[in-house]
């Protein structure tokens, strides 16, 4: 009984030792380092609180343009995008119809 006592103290002394502010990066450091002992409840939520307290590391796309603004490139595209679409530059070939009736040269295959 007396080890239950002191195991459940020894807890609550934990949990008081860590100063107030502490991010998540800080307290994993910190066991990272062996300075304290955390619970299994405390690692979890600093898992979790970690991947709201840190930015997130992106890639971003930086454009020069020239001499002209963002709204201008932005008015051209909406331009465009009522335009009707333009040509192909090559026209599709064209078949016979003889051709056309013929038989599929290349046998499906049942890959069952």
């Amino acid at each position: 009984m007396t080890e239950l006592v002191d195991l459940s103290v020894r807890v609550v002394e934990l949990e008081q030792s860590l100063p107030e502010g502490i991010t998540a990066r800080e307290f994993m450091q910190m066991v990272m380092r062996g300075e304290i002992e955390p619970t299994p409840r405390q690692m979890t939520a600093a898992k979790v609180l970690i991947e709201y307290q840190e930015p997130k590391l992106t890639a971003v796309a930086i454009g020069h343009m020239d001499g002209t603004s963002f709204a201008q490139a932005l008015e051209r595209a909406i331009m465009r995008s009522k335009s009707p679409p333009p040509k192909a530059a090559l026209a599709p070939p064209q078949h016979p119809a003889s051709e056309l009736r013929k038989p599929f040269t290349m046998p499906r295959r049942n890959l069952r």
